[in-house]
C-alpha cells in the first residue's frame, strides 16, 4: 500500500518535471534561456527510474531505468557547458579572444 501511493507520488513528480522542462525549453527565446529548463530534466527522469525501482525491485527493467537516470544525470551538466560555451562563441566570436587594449596614458 505504502509502496504504491509512493510509485504514484515518484511518478507523477517524475512526469511533471519532464513536462515543465519541455514547456520551458519551449517557450524560452535564446539558447541560454533554454538550458535553465535541461538540468530538473534529469531529475525527473531519476524519480521516474526511483518509481520503476519500488514497483519491480531489482529486475533488468529496474536496472536499465537506474543506469539511463545515472547517465543523465552525468551527462546534462557537460551538455549544458557545452551548449553555453558553443552559444557564446556563436554570439561574441571567438572564446578566447584578447582583451581589447586601453589607450595608452600621456
Amino acid at each position: 500500500m505504502v509502496g504504491d501511493v509512493l510509485v504514484a507520488v515518484l511518478l507523477v513528480l517524475g512526469v511533471a518535471l519532464e513536462l515543465f522542462c519541455a514547456l520551458g525549453v519551449m517557450v524560452m527565446r535564446g539558447a541560454l534561456a533554454r538550458l535553465h529548463y535541461t538540468g530538473p530534466a534529469s531529475v525527473g527522469a531519476l524519480a521516474i527510474a526511483v518509481a520503476i525501482l519500488i514497483h519491480e525491485g531489482f529486475s533488468l527493467i529496474a536496472n536499465k531505468a537506474l543506469l539511463i537516470a545515472a547517465f543523465m544525470l552525468l551527462t546534462t551538466p557537460v551538455l549544458a557547458h557545452v551548449t553555453a560555451r558553443a552559444a557564446r562563441i556563436r554570439e561574441r566570436g571567438e572564446l578566447d579572444s584578447p582583451a581589447p587594449e586601453e589607450p595608452a596614458a600621456k
